[in-house]
């Protein structure tokens, strides 16, 4: 279902509780997101299943579904201090600790023969500023680590440019623990991300990381 026409779709994807934790803030920033949304553009969001068979195989049927004008999918980095765009996505799937059915692959590629790594399509310095000048706590990363969340962002970033969609903006945005950013505050990030990638085209900004 792709909405009515004329109307333009976004998804945004977070992520159930892993490891057994009781909760995990990605999926309920992304809930709190949904309910406080205003549009005009149509909202889809889904919490995604933390595993490495599933999750990706999801979001890209979401994508082909709906035909988002942007995509951003959403993970925690608990030991993170700061909401964090992600710049990076690689095609390695290593993982320290199995995931919710139990599978550990080490060293395998996210896709077989895909392309070592894909570059985000969205302006994620720019949305890094929007999210300091509202006072919140970002930066931009260069690695979304080689667990699921980076298999999701990986998937996403190649379903997009194997189906004629790569010019979709589409990004990964790693949240902190609530403890760190509370879900209200992470919600609220997430919503000015959504409008950053809505946004036309910005110039570009002077940023990178020196190590």
């Amino acid at each position: 279902m792709r909405g009515d026409v004329g109307v333009r779709t976004v998804l945004v994807t977070g992520f159930e509780p892993f490891a057994g934790a009781a909760d995990n803030p990605s999926g309920d920033a992304v809930r709190r997101l949904a309910r406080d949304w205003d549009g005009p553009e149509r909202l889809v969001t889904e919490v995604l299943p933390v595993t490495f068979a599933d999750a990706a195989a999801r979001v890209c049927a979401l994508i082909d579904e709906h035909d988002p004008v942007a995509v951003v999918a959403v993970g925690l980095a608990e030991g993170r201090a700061e909401l964090t765009p992600e710049r990076v996505a690689v095609n390695l799937a290593d993982a320290r600790i199995p995931d919710n059915a139990g599978a550990q692959p080490v060293d395998e590629p996210v896709v077989a023969g895909g392309p070592a790594a894909y570059l985000t399509t969205a302006p994620v310095k720019h949305a890094v500023a929007a999210l300091l000048a509202a006072g919140l706590p970002a930066a931009v990363s260069h690695t979304a680590g080689t667990f699921v969340c980076n298999h999701v962002f990986y998937a996403v970033l190649h379903h997009l440019a194997t189906t004629g969609r790569a010019h979709v903006p589409a990004t990964f945005v790693h949240v902190p623990a609530a403890t760190v950013v509370a879900v209200p505050d992470q919600a609220r990030a997430l919503d000015l991300v959504v409008r950053t990638l809505l946004a036309p085209s910005p110039a570009p900004l002077v940023g990178g990381a020196l190590h």
